[in-house]
């Protein structure tokens, strides 16, 4: 009767410890210990082993039971492999006389140990290791004491079971926690992680009133990595480099990979903002020697934007915004520096992010709108056609001049969507006009960007809109600038010729301000030569002007190009480029831009 509640004691006590944390490894020590207070031996000892016959865990009940379990496992012998591959109890009475163990009986022996009886652990019909029972002098377990220490192993093993499926799950758990915390191909904390050690900075720096900084480090030109040698060399490239300023990081910063090639360096307790001009240098240095990567050396430079907060000062996400801004100022000096955080252009940048999303609104909302300026005939004033000019009128900022809502149209992707609305809505208005005046069909002329000629689909987007407004391709002019055929030449040519294809004309607008002009008139299909009002405005002034205007006139007659002279606004303007050739003109001499319905207005 003492014996079964000594046994119900321990087996309670077990089952406690198993509704804990505790690791396997302590709930394995606390079932040995207890074990030789319900059978009649000296030691016990637990193996857990491994499918592949590596002990996982091995735990003992005193110094003496430790001894013989981890002699087991070094000489790969004993009474607790053999019960684990059998699945049978193992029962070695006299162990001095039993020969089944000729290298683990005798060094036992010498060791101390008369008898050992060794039970599987079992949970149907797997197993898990091994409960061996120890004695210190000869004699047979009673039957009774038997069938305890089986009730002891299979109960100790199903217990085992649950806590390691437990283990595994919180080990699962911290796995997927430390893969959404880290990037996956640097393995470098990511921008979730960042913002964790943001925040607790943001507490530290309150106690310790430390300075923080951040470095926002872009790697330049790294498209070109992957254009050139392929996305598989860009990650290598991409990995070395976040060895190289991993290894820049002190103890207690953090570097991290925020996307793509962006890296970002949280500086934690500087005694003194200039305290990373260190870092600083040291990065320049990382770059200083070229990658050697998978079949090629690739030399990296990189672009570094700094912001610092003070003692006293707040940390937040703010700060991270700031040093990306300074990177965009160093990558606009040239890139291969560093630029710690302007106002001034950080203010400009966040003007810029205001405008685009303004402008992105305006695009949606129907607030944008087109002007015309009218293109005559030089030589009697006759408007022959028209050119369309985007207009944008803030409600906050008053009129935006058209130069800075393209440029902010570029810089955000809304080119496409914007030249596209002014082509459709410039098509249009030439059909109400040609419907009211029949008499008076004009040519329109629309301005289009590098970005929005080079963008996939341009050439068929085009069609579209000359198909849905019923627009005569003869009478539209694209107008380019020669910026198109800087940036790709060959393509260029081809998107050009797509574009002749469908019968509409060329315009190179602003002709004379690029490097290779007279290059771009024999080689690209235009039909008509813009003369940049640069010229045009000192005729009748500096005899250069007429010079060049003329010279570039009889070229473009030479080619069989016609010739427009832009900027016109006086008379002497008008009567040079009319004595040099010049066939058509526009400028505030003859009118300027104005809404679809007073050119409609205008033609009566």
């Amino acid at each position: 009767m003492v014996h079964e509640k000594r046994m119900a004691s321990v087996l309670s006590d077990f089952a406690r410890t198993l509704l804990t944390d505790f690791p396997i490894q302590a709930i394995l020590d606390q079932l040995v210990e207890r074990i030789p207070e319900v059978l009649p031996i000296t030691g016990a000892g637990i193996t857990v082993i491994s499918p592949g016959l590596a002990p996982q865990y091995i735990a003992a009940s005193n110094d003496e039971a430790l001894r013989f379990e981890r002699l087991q496992a070094s000489l790969a012998e004993g009474p607790c492999l053999t019960a684990f591959r059998t699945g049978q109890a193992v029962f070695v009475p006299d162990l001095a006389a039993d020969r089944r163990f000729p290298r683990f009986g005798p060094a036992a022996v010498a060791a101390g140990m008369a008898a050992v009886f060794t039970f599987p652990m079992r949970h149907g019909e797997a197993r898990i290791g091994a409960l061996d029972l120890y004695r210190d002098r000869p004699g047979a377990l009673t039957a009774a004491a038997q069938d305890a220490a089986q009730t002891l192993a299979d109960v100790a093993a199903a217990y085992l079971l649950n806590a390691q499926a437990r283990q595994e799950a919180t080990q699962a758990a911290d796995w997927f926690r430390d893969r959404s915390l880290h990037d996956v191909l640097t393995g470098l904390p990511n921008r979730a992680l960042l913002q964790e050690r943001i925040e607790h900075a943001s507490h530290r720096a309150l106690r310790t009133h430390g300075a923080v900084a951040v470095l926002f480090v872009d790697l330049d030109h790294f498209k070109r990595v992957n254009d050139a040698y392929g996305h598989a060399v860009g990650d290598e490239l991409l990995i070395a480099v976040g060895r190289r300023l991993a290894s820049l990081v002190r103890p207690g910063d953090t570097l991290a990979r925020v996307s793509g090639d962006e890296f970002v360096f949280l500086c934690e307790d500087l005694s003194h903002v200039t305290d990373v001009d260190v870092l600083v240098e040291r990065i320049d240095e990382a770059f200083a020697t070229p990658f050697a990567l998978s079949g090629v050396e690739i030399a990296a430079t990189a672009s570094v934007g700094i912001a610092y907060a003070g003692a006293g000062e707040a940390v937040s996400d703010d700060l991270v915004l700031d040093a990306d801004i300074a990177m965009y100022q160093a990558k606009r000096r040239g890139g291969a520096t560093h630029q710690v955080i302007n106002l001034r252009l950080a203010e400009e940048a966040h003007d810029r992010n205001e405008l685009e999303r303004d402008l992105r609104a305006a695009l949606a909302g129907a607030a944008l709108d087109v002007a015309y300026q009218p293109i005559v005939r030089s030589i009697d004033g006759s408007v022959i056609g028209v050119e369309a000019l985007l207009r944008w009128t803030h409600p906050a900022r008053g009129p935006v001049p058209a130069a800075a809502a393209v440029a902010v149209a570029e810089q955000s992707g809304l080119i496409a969507g914007i030249g596209g609305w002014v082509l459709d809505r410039a098509c249009r208005d030439r059909g109400r006009w040609l419907a009211e005046h029949p008499r008076h069909p004009l040519d329109l002329s629309v301005n289009v960007s590098a970005h929005q000629l080079m963008a996939p689909g341009f050439v068929a987007s085009v069609a579209e809109v000359l198909r849905a407004t019923e627009m005569d391709p003869a009478a539209l002019v694209l107008e380019v600038t020669e910026g198109v055929f800087v940036a790709d030449g060959d393509r260029a040519m081809g998107v050009l010729g797509d574009l002749k294809l469908l019968g509409l004309r060329l315009a190179l607008d602003d002709f004379g301000t690029g490097y290779s002009s007279l290059s771009y008139l024999r080689r690209f299909p235009v039909d008509i030569v813009k003369i940049d009002q640069s010229f045009v405005a000192d005729l009748g002034r500096d005899p250069a002007a007429s010079t060049m205007v003329a010279a570039i006139t009889h070229l473009a007659h030479d080619l069989d190009k016609t010739v427009t002279a832009e900027g016109v606004e006086t008379a002497a303007q008008r009567d040079e480029v009319v004595s040099v050739g010049c066939e058509l003109a526009q400028g505030f001499f003859f009118a300027r831009p104005m809404p679809a319905l007073e050119l409609s207005a205008r033609l009566h």
